[in-house]
């Protein structure tokens, strides 16, 4: 009996200890959004749908976060809260997330934020999804690459909403050549951050899913409530974003092909945004590339520009290049 008994203990053990093992660690800066408590649920709670996610946990949360948006800090309390119900543990600073971790979700809301604490992540050589706005303003957005450069770590920036299955699907070519699409979406803006980049982005990320990177000059109208940016693309291809703050909180939008016009999904799939970020973790193959992002933040760089100088277009290389000079002036801090 007592032999019997040693082997199952011995066994349990080995048991254990290979669980344990297999497990992939992902440590969380910032409890101050609903993605937050979204993707924690998706990755610690393997039940249903989310037993895709394999064996990866949040096992880890620094929780700050914006110190001076309310929106998002008020939530700070209530999402540290729920995310200890996962199991996930509270800790005091970034440094002491980083010696529990593989993996880093950087969920801060407040983009402002984003370099400083995304440039202790590179220090540390963790692997990093950097949640929707990747900066506050392009400028800190091309630093943000430059340091993945230079400590030769990477990561991405995505909104799940390039994801939707449709627009995956016209991504993917399935109704031929995108020649042309208009996006729409809210856009609730943060006096901090450039136009579109605190909520508009989702929508804007939307368009470039489909039409892909190469705009060439951005025009924006603008009345009191609605603006619309209009890009010509190579190709003499033009897309448009349109930004809703009275109308319903919808996304949504047209593409156009030879075949005919289709439409753009309009969920919000966290799921498949998740795979993505796990298959990035995997392999460390990015799904969005550095180019795409900081052309993104161009365009809508070059929105705002347009719409400060009455609505005139304006060329994406000369946003880019003043926003680079910029950035090369931050990156002395780092």
């Amino acid at each position: 009996m007592k032999t019997k008994s040693l082997f199952l203990t011995l066994l349990a053990l080995v048991v254990a200890t290979g669980l344990t093992a297999k497990v992939k660690k992902i440590g969380m800066i910032g409890l101050d959004t609903s993605h937050s408590i979204a993707f924690v649920k998706s990755f610690n709670d393997k039940s249903g749908p989310h037993a895709g996610l394999g064996e990866y946990r949040v096992v880890a949360a620094y929780p700050h976060g914006s110190y001076t948006i309310p929106s998002s800090y008020e939530r700070i309390p209530a999402y540290t809260d729920s995310v200890k119900k996962y199991g996930v543990e509270i800790v005091g600073s970034i440094d002491d997330l980083l010696k529990q971790v593989d993996y880093v979700l950087l969920e801060t809301n407040d983009g402002n934020m984003h370099l400083e604490q995304a440039a202790q992540v590179m220090k540390a050589g963790k692997p990093m999804f950097i949640d929707k706005p990747i900066a506050g303003h392009l400028n800190e957005a091309i630093a943000i690459f430059e340091l993945s450069k230079k400590y030769n770590v990477p990561l991405f920036s995505s909104s799940s909403l390039r994801y939707t299955a449709a627009t995956q699907e016209i991504h993917n070519g399935k109704y031929g050549e995108v020649i042309g699409a208009d996006s729409y979406g809210p856009d609730n803006s943060e006096p901090s951050h450039g136009d579109f980049t605190w909520y508009g982005i989702h929508a804007v990320e939307a368009l470039y899913a489909v039409m892909g990177t190469g705009c060439k000059e951005v025009s924006c109208a603008s009345v009191p409530g609605t603006e619309v940016a209009t890009g010509i693309w190579e190709g003499d291809r033009i897309g448009t974003f349109r930004a809703n703050v009275k109308a319903k909180y919808v996304f949504g939008g047209t593409v156009f092909t030879k075949e005919g016009a289709f439409q753009m999904g309009s969920e919000i799939p966290y799921e498949a945004l998740l795979q993505r970020i796990i298959g990035f973790f995997d392999t460390g193959v990015v799904p969005v590339t550095p180019q795409e992002t900081i052309e993104i933040f161009t365009f809508m760089e070059a929105a705002s520009v347009s719409k400060a100088r009455g609505g005139v277009p304006v060329m994406m290389s000369e946003v880019y290049e003043k926003a680079s000079r910029e950035a090369q002036e931050i990156l002395k801090k780092y």
